[in-house]
């Protein structure tokens, strides 16, 4: 694991879903030069019964910023 946030993102957003994801996007668990989907995480997650939810927290747990997608984030456009 990269870092002590990575877990701590898995943690909020599979716990609270998308109020994790407004608590990651505005706070320092926000990943720099990247803004979190939290629109993307409630409709997906209610359309899917809750199975994006799972596939997005488990991937903030390989969340790199190396990549040029991540799910569940886009890149900030002032970041490009």
């Amino acid at each position: 694991m990269k870092d002590n946030n990575n877990l701590v993102r898995f943690l909020l957003t599979f716990f609270l879903g998308w109020i994790g994801s407004l608590i990651i996007n505005h706070s320092s668990l926000k990943p720099e030069g990247y803004t979190s989907r939290t629109g993307c995480y409630i409709l997906l997650t209610i359309v899917t019964f809750g199975i994006y939810g799972l596939v997005a927290s488990i991937c903030n747990l390989f969340f790199d910023p190396a990549k040029p997608k991540n799910i569940g984030y886009k890149k900030d456009a002032e970041a490009k």
